[in-house]
């Protein structure tokens, strides 16, 4: 699941290039923190699951749809933020990133052990 979001981490700073290189600094930061919306979510949501497996009276699914929730609901908040305080944002390459990063699982669907 770590490696999901290290996976997600190193597919934000590409993104985060690739804007920088197309569209300025505002692009690139942008890009990082469209990124930053997806890692940091779903970083704390698989902390939170492998310390929940570590504890087995702690595995229920009301567990699991309750760190679902606080993930999206995080997400939500951390787009709000970025919207509110970077007044300079790309919202292009924020939700393209955003996209990358959420979708960059698909790579792991395609490895090979």
């Amino acid at each position: 699941m770590f490696r999901l979001v290290l996976l997600q981490l190193l597919m934000t700073f590409l993104a985060g290039a690739i804007a920088g290189f197309a569209g300025g600094v505002h692009a690139l930061v942008s890009a990082l923190l469209g990124g930053l919306c997806c890692v940091v979510p779903n970083g704390l949501f698989a902390l939170r699951l492998s310390a929940a497996a570590r504890n087995a009276e702690a595995i229920n699914p009301m567990s699991f749809f309750i760190g679902e929730f606080i993930k999206i609901a995080l997400t939500i908040g951390m787009f709000a933020a970025v919207v509110w305080l970077y007044h300079d944002v790309n919202r292009l390459a924020l939700i393209a990133a955003f996209i990358v990063a959420l979708k960059s699982y698909i790579i792991l669907l395609f490895r090979h052990r």
